[in-house]
């Protein structure tokens, strides 16, 4: 049968042809898809609603650690403790012939050696994290562990950089009166640093300097986005809803980590419950920061204001450390 047939005006006209399946016009529509070959070049041709996507995560939780990279870091952390108390340890007792309680009192109380230890601890923790974040996997060091602008702008409503900083001395000070308010409270270690007008600058010093920079960096820029990311994902695991699973990884991330920094800091207050309960609580607001703005420099404000606080009132209240309270 030909295509054409004259209709009554001796003109011709087109058969109508049948009716195209569904399928067969949007295959017609999208380039065909080869069966074989690259995924890259799959995914270029094919439909974009071929491949549906899981919600993205959050861009400050973007990480290229994990657990098994947590638990070297542990380990690291634990070991080169070791390895520098016995420096000390063999630097004192073979080249300065100091005698066993000699050794003693100057690992517990001795304040450029405690300062000192805590500051080469500090470098070495850097240092792991730099060499097995940057050196062998090559990413930006400071970006990849949050260190990012604070977005200032008006709209979004993170706030400026000065802003956190003063919130850090208000939060300084708030902690200084509910402290003020715990009765019966035996000495507490870190006090043994005010023994003299060296060790109170050096501690300060240290707490102002080197303590923000190294803290933020390890707890809101190494530790917090790899919980907020492992809770995330067990909550999607167990079938939440992905914005649900989001608020609940950030808020297991920020009570974590911030719970993580007050113990972290237990031994300097003689494992005072009451007093390690108020530094975690100022650890969730550093890392609620963090997460509220998604960069570590929030956090790192909160705090360099909070340590800049102590060490000013501290300052003040003992005329440049010149006037130190007895300690009992």
């Amino acid at each position: 049968m030909s295509l054409f047939d004259e209709n009554p005006n001796g003109q011709p006209e087109q058969e109508p042809s049948a009716p195209q399946p569904a399928n067969e016009q949007s295959a017609a529509a999208v380039p065909s898809i080869p069966l074989t070959g690259d995924p890259i070049s799959y995914a270029a041709m094919a439909p974009a609603h071929a491949f549906p996507t899981a919600p993205a995560l959050p861009e400050d939780l973007c990480i290229s650690w994990s657990w098994a990279h947590f638990l070297v870091f542990i380990l690291f952390g634990v070991a080169s403790q070791f390895a520098i108390a016995i420096v000390i340890l063999g630097y004192f007792s073979t080249l300065q012939h100091v005698t066993a309680a000699q050794l003693q009192s100057l690992v517990t109380s001795n304040p450029k050696v405690i300062v000192g230890t805590n500051v080469l601890w500090f470098a070495m923790i850097m240092l792991f994290l730099y060499v097995t974040l940057s050196v062998l996997r090559g990413l930006p060091f400071w970006r990849s562990l949050g260190w990012t602008k604070l977005n200032s702008d008006p709209i979004a409503g993170k706030g400026k950089p000065w802003m956190y900083f003063l919130s850090g001395c208000g939060l300084a000070i708030f902690v200084a009166v509910a402290s003020s308010q715990i009765k019966n409270t035996e000495h507490l270690p870190i006090q043994d640093l005010f023994q003299s007008r060296t060790g109170a600058l050096l501690l300060m010093a240290m707490a102002v300097f080197i303590a923000p920079l190294v803290e933020e960096t390890v707890f809101r820029g190494y530790l917090y986005p790899l919980f907020a990311g492992k809770f995330l994902a067990l909550a999607k695991a167990l079938g939440v809803a992905p914005s649900s699973a989001i608020r609940f990884g950030t808020a297991a991330g920020i009570v974590l980590t911030g719970t993580l920094f007050g113990l972290l800091h237990g031994t300097q207050l003689g494992w005072n419950w009451r007093f390690v309960a108020l530094l975690t609580l100022a650890g969730v607001i550093f890392t609620f920061a963090r997460a509220w703005t998604g960069t570590v420099l929030a956090s790192f404000m909160l705090h360099l204001g909070y340590n800049s606080m102590i060490a000013a009132t501290s300052i003040i209240a003992t005329r440049g450390f010149t006037h130190l309270p007895p300690v009992h």
